[in-house]
């Protein structure tokens, strides 16, 4: 272990493995955001845990407005809330919002075409109204999403798939003069969503979740998709030079503290689609909408706001994968 390994907050050190046990207080904000986040999460209790949707099922109402306005956008980046523990005793709060800046990389199952991209690629037999982004497992933002599951996910966990919990994803579209508010659930999926071996119990459920809002576009095909083969796509989807940023120093540490693995230097670029360091850390995030709001303010004085709300389930527990529209004020 290397002697400067100590700089690292409590937080990391859990993540990175650095102690073999979970700390007894992150322990505790794990019941904490759980509770915390409950009142986030009451909407996802109409939703189904089928893994398929039926044919019936079309797209959202907000899908082809939303996607003609991300054509508008040089770069369809776009902030993501999520939980984060207060490390504040004196804090009023036990929990505190975390925001950044993510790039939108298309509907799960539709990754963009990129002529560059040598992945080997699942056919279109599928699509869905779930936004992606990429992320580097390492970030804060993979154990948030863990530990504020209704699964009550621990933290060593975060290594695998997985995940659940609350996130808002907000889009500001200047071109259309619109935002996009998406409010749900985000899961992770990880290099063990699929392989040899005993599956997870988050690749289960990630699959079980993510799968209920696919929509089957074209049976001839089904059987062969693979959730390993659209990771990888994703992955060869990005520039050399972005692939090689998964095997950068770890992010948010001291740049006093040396590298403990060799491997970690910045400025990489990586060709190898498998390239081992780059795909450990690599990881796709699916946002699973329960709410959508659109606020349009392209005619000032005539600001409009709709909330397209996922209706799962009926009163009879019967599955509809609906959408209820109702506009507000603005």
């Amino acid at each position: 272990m290397h002697k400067h390994i100590k700089t690292i907050t409590s937080f990391q050190q859990v993540i990175y493995g650095t102690y073999r046990t979970v700390l007894p207080e992150r322990k505790k904000f794990f019941n904490i955001a759980s509770k915390a986040s409950s009142r986030l999460l009451r909407l996802a209790r109409t939703m189904s845990t089928s893994t398929t949707t039926p044919a019936s099922v079309g797209p959202a109402p907000w899908r082809p407005l939303f996607l003609s306005h991300l054509s508008k956008m040089d770069s369809p980046e776009f902030v993501l809330s999520s939980l984060h523990p207060s490390n504040d005793k004196n804090s009023p709060t036990p929990y505190l919002p975390r925001a950044r800046y993510c790039i939108y990389r298309g509907m799960w199952a539709e990754l963009p075409e990129n002529r560059r991209n040598e992945a080997p690629r699942n056919d279109r037999v599928y699509e869905s109204d779930l936004p992606t982004f990429t992320t580097d497992v390492r970030m804060e933002k993979v154990p948030e999403i863990f530990a504020s599951s209704q699964g009550h996910g621990e933290v060593e966990q975060s290594q695998g798939s997985g995940g659940g919990g609350p996130v808002e994803a907000v889009f500001w579209v200047k071109e259309a003069m619109t935002q996009w508010r998406f409010k749900g659930e985000a899961y992770i999926v990880g290099q063990d969503i699929e392989g040899s071996g005993q599956e997870s119990s988050g690749a289960r459920t990630v699959k079980t979740k993510i799968g209920e809002r696919m929509r089957v576009v074209r049976e001839d095909g089904k059987d062969n998709w693979s959730w390993g083969k659209e990771i990888t796509a994703h992955f060869g989807n990005l520039s050399p030079g972005m692939r090689g940023g998964f095997k950068n120093p770890i992010p948010g540490t001291p740049v006093s503290q040396p590298p403990s693995d060799p491997n970690w230097t910045l400025g990489q670029k990586v060709s190898d689609l498998n390239d081992e360091v780059a795909r450990k850390n690599f990881r796709v995030v699916v946002i699973k909408p329960i709410e959508v709001e659109q606020l349009d303010l392209s005619v000032p004085d005539k600001a409009r706001r709709w909330r397209f709300t996922y209706i799962g389930l009926n009163g009879d527990g019967e599955k509809i994968g609906e959408w209820k529209k109702e506009e507000l004020w603005p």
